[in-house]
């Protein structure tokens, strides 16, 4: 079953506001059993940008969709040489303070789960254990044909020795790990197949049309029922795939926090929304709860796990 990509969403004029209290959210967490589903948002502070926030990469980039990869060898070289561009760049993000204190929680045992929309690897990276990587990760890459995984660190090293000398410049960087570059930057880019049987290659997560491996959503609807509540971190909610979680906790009449600076279409779904930034705000409520986030990073993200890839 494959769904139809929803890019864009206009908030209604009677969306409640947002709040700028962070105190309800320090008091749930203390109470334990909360479940984060984190978006794009989270990880702008380290340099990754987001999709529809402010200078949002949809502004500029339309994301590649499941049926265009599978449908178009034209297409599948044109993103192939984006993400090996933007792989350089991307795998060398850090965790912030936000994906800090998310593992400060989970150390202090008041987090019930971690479920992230984001393919960076960086709340492994900054220590959380048991992360449900809901669009999958870009450190690791699929064989369609056959089926096999593989590191992405493997990738890069053929797509290197096949394409000496690549180096154009991007425009920018997209959260799903694409770099920004023309037609002609992309020129004749050479794609290398799967090792094992030849077949096409794709990145292990779930592009835009694509749907989410059932067993995957089960296991993230079961975090819910076991949750006490539900805190979305820096995620608009257009999508299905994140939404669907949401309106989950509100028909369980379990409470939902959400702490992003723009309306999101779970806001209706909602206790309250919490207009602030992300790191400072998720900082202050780690320290109101006694869990500050003071431990060391594990490493980098996606690029430096040791070979497992990370979209959105």
């Amino acid at each position: 079953m494959r769904m139809r990509p929803t890019l864009a969403w206009t908030p209604p004029e009677d969306l409640p506001p947002g709040i700028t209290d962070w105190e309800p959210v320090a008091d749930a967490l203390g109470a334990g059993g909360v479940l984060v589903l984190s978006g794009a948002g989270l990880s702008t502070e380290s340099g990754i940008p987001d999709y529809r926030g402010e200078g949002g990469s949809l502004s500029r980039h339309t994301p590649m969709t499941y049926q265009e990869f599978t449908a178009s060898a034209r297409a599948r070289r044109r993103y192939w040489a984006r993400s090996h561009l933007g792989w350089r760049t991307f795998g060398r993000a850090r965790p912030n303070a936000g994906h800090r204190a998310v593992a400060a929680f989970g150390r202090h045992g008041l987090l019930s789960g971690v479920i992230t929309q984001n393919v960076d690897g960086l709340h492994q990276a900054a220590g959380s254990d048991d992360v449900v990587e809901l669009h999958g990760s870009l450190d690791r890459v699929v064989c369609l044909s056959c089926g096999v995984f593989s590191p992405r660190r493997e990738l890069a090293r053929r797509l290197e020795e096949a394409n000496a000398g690549f180096a154009p410049v991007a425009a920018g960087i997209n959260p799903d790990g694409d770099a920004d570059l023309t037609d002609d930057q992309v020129g004749d880019f050479r794609v290398v197949p799967c090792a094992a049987c030849g077949g096409v290659l794709k990145p292990d997560v779930v592009f835009f049309g694509e749907a989410v491996p059932p067993g995957r959503v089960e296991h993230c609807r079961a975090l819910v029922r076991r949750s006490t509540s539900l805190l979305v971190l820096g995620s608009s909610l257009t999508v299905m795939s994140g939404l669907r979680f949401v309106r989950q906790a509100a028909q369980e009449d379990k409470p939902v926090w959400i702490v992003n600076l723009s309306p999101t279409r779970g806001d209706a779904h909602a206790v309250a929304r919490v207009a602030l930034p992300l790191g400072a705000t998720l900082t202050a409520v780690a320290e109101r709860v006694g869990a500050g986030a003071g431990a060391p990073e594990a490493s980098a993200g996606a690029g430096g796990r040791g070979g497992v890839d990370g979209g959105s």
